[in-house]
């Protein structure tokens, strides 16, 4: 057996089970389990040991499955605004202006948030993920991901509503 079957056999477990912790979904750690496998053989050479080899590679897994994430929201994000493109009957040009407007205002005052502020909001909102999952994510307590997300939803709001709160 060599090397490289050797970790697979003895890591796969681990791996599939942090991503599908992640994930939610079996489909998607597998698939998500593989590419890391796979990305790890290509980029064994630069394994320089300074970690455990289990943490090197659900550090592999977890960037690929931010990729998904990001490549899958774009999908659904062309869907969506293909929907929102069509009029509403209930809803009249000025207050699709004015969501629109609204969107753009608070898609910018988000992109103005430090990190890791930005990145746990972003998580918790849009991946509707549990302060559990997003300590995990970065390493921290649940009880750091609770404080970090209401401290970067107090800078959304203070921003949105004009005041200065810088962090």
């Amino acid at each position: 057996m060599t090397e490289l079957e050797k970790i697979y056999r003895t890591y796969f477990d681990d791996v599939y089970l942090y991503i599908r912790r992640l994930s939610g979904d079996e489909n998607i750690a597998e698939e998500i389990t593989s590419e890391a496998f796979f990305r790890a053989m290509r980029g064994l050479s630069t394994f320089r040991g300074d970690c455990d080899i289990r943490v090197w590679l659900c550090q592999i897994a977890k960037n690929c499955y931010y990729t998904h994430l990001k490549k899958s929201k774009q999908m659904n994000r062309i869907d969506d605004v293909e929907f929102s493109e069509l009029p509403s009957e209930e809803s009249t040009i000025e207050e699709q202006c004015m969501k629109h407007e609204e969107a753009a205002r608070i898609r910018a005052v988000l992109h103005n948030v430090s990190e890791p502020y930005k990145e746990v909001f972003m998580w918790r909102v849009f991946a509707e993920l549990s302060f559990k999952q997003i300590g995990q994510i970065f390493g921290k307590s649940e009880n750091w991901a609770c404080v970090t997300y209401h401290r970067a939803k107090t800078m959304m709001k203070s921003r949105l509503e004009g005041k200065s709160y810088e962090k």
